[in-house]
């Protein structure tokens, strides 16, 4: 980054269960109001804020905030899918980076419907068209949750290609719900064991019910600061999280090709990771604490690789040392991840943000990653979109 953008506050709700939390105006409101306190400053500072969701009309980011304010500033709605919320943090980062403001808030909310995901508009050509004819060519279609078969896919292709067995892709449930339970935040605390997760029902390839993310409703909200925003507020940078790298990447030819791997978004997690290290003169290595987007223990286990986290074809090695969690090379979804966590589509990439934020600040209690220096950060959208963010301190 030229200059740096700090994160000076983050907020986030409780996830729940479709129909159990607020209204999504209530929770949109509830994650800003704590970010702001989180920041030390008022709503009146902000000068640009970036909003996501992907189930609502047209100025839903428009409602959120003139809960906390009016005050007649630009406000943008993002939709990119699953990677919405890391869309609006990409887009305030630009914001305040570039120097046209000094302080922007991101915001992510959702709030979603009982079942699998589900296309609000059949009168037009769907948007997820070039996936799911790539999907039909290279795979046998199932009554199965369209997502499910995609990621389980991936899954089947991983396996073919490298051996990982049905139960390596089980313990990344078993790990991602001991790590909820830490996160009083998080949907799903219950811990399961591999055989409990195997018994839940078969969805696609290696995938069975409780290897897929919930529908969840809830917000996330970060405010980001410029140097001199903090200096003339008395934030203390030396202590403050910053964005170290950001790259957001979209699609290319091979997505739409022989990969359901590269369908899912492999390579574009690979070229935005690889862009984030080039710009940031950091690795994998020097990561100690990493949220990546579980929508399914499938793409859990790709994204081990296509981050560069562990070799590619050794990502049933790295889960059963035990090298994705406390004691091992780097703790993946401490928050529990969307498997656990939850998944509020537009929120997703926030509350990813939150925790990576908590972190390095070393606040995260009971979840706490010892020695937290360096974050990352992955959230994809199938679409499609992928952002990769690394965080800093000081």
């Amino acid at each position: 980054m030229s200059k740096k953008v700090y994160v000076i506050g983050v907020g986030m709700t409780k996830f729940t269960k479709p129909g159990e939390g607020p209204d999504y105006h209530q929770a949109g409101k509830e994650a800003i109001l704590e970010a702001l306190a989180d920041a030390g400053v008022g709503y009146d500072k902000v000068q640009q804020a970036w909003t996501g969701y992907v189930y609502g009309d047209s100025c839903c980011g428009m409602r959120v905030v003139y809960e906390v304010g009016q005050t007649g500033i630009p406000i943008f709605n993002v939709n990119s899918n699953c990677s919405t919320g890391s869309s609006a943090l990409f887009g305030a980062r630009q914001a305040v980076e570039s120097g046209m403001v000094d302080c922007a808030l991101a915001l992510g909310f959702e709030k979603m419907e009982k079942g699998m995901l589900m296309s609000k508009w059949n009168d037009r050509m769907n948007p997820m068209e070039l996936h799911a004819m790539t999907m039909m060519r290279l795979q046998e279609f199932k009554p199965a949750p369209p997502a499910a078969q995609m990621f389980g896919g991936a899954g089947i292709e991983y396996q073919k290609r490298y051996g990982a067995k049905d139960t390596t892709f089980a313990a990344i449930q078993v790990k991602a719900r001991k790590h909820a339970a830490n996160n009083p935040k998080a949907l799903f605390t219950a811990q399961v064991t591999v055989d409990e997760v195997m018994a839940s029902p078969h969805q696609y390839g290696p995938l069975t019910r409780l290897q897929c993310c919930p529908p969840t409703c809830g917000a996330g909200a970060a405010i980001l600061a410029s140097e001199e925003f903090c200096k003339k507020h008395g934030i203390d940078t030396s202590k403050a999280v910053y964005i170290a790298g950001q790259h957001m990447e979209t699609d290319q030819p091979d997505s739409f090709k022989d990969s359901m791997m590269d369908m899912v978004g492999y390579g574009m997690a690979k070229r935005a990771a690889d862009a984030v290290y080039k710009q940031t003169g950091l690795g994998p290595k020097d990561v100690q604490v990493v949220e990546l987007h579980d929508c399914f223990t499938a793409n859990e286990l790709i994204t081990y690789e296509s981050l560069g986290l562990t070799p590619e074809g050794t990502a049933e090695k790295f889960i059963l040392e035990n090298q994705n969690t406390y004691g091992g090379q780097v703790v993946v979804n401490p928050s529990g991840g969307l498997l656990s966590k939850g998944h509020p589509l537009g929120a997703t990439g926030l509350a990813q943000c939150y925790e990576l934020v908590h972190q390095l600040r070393g606040t995260a209690d009971k979840r706490q990653v010892a020695g937290a220096k360096v974050a990352l950060q992955h959230n994809i959208g199938i679409g499609g979109a992928c952002v990769v963010t690394m965080y800093r301190k000081g």
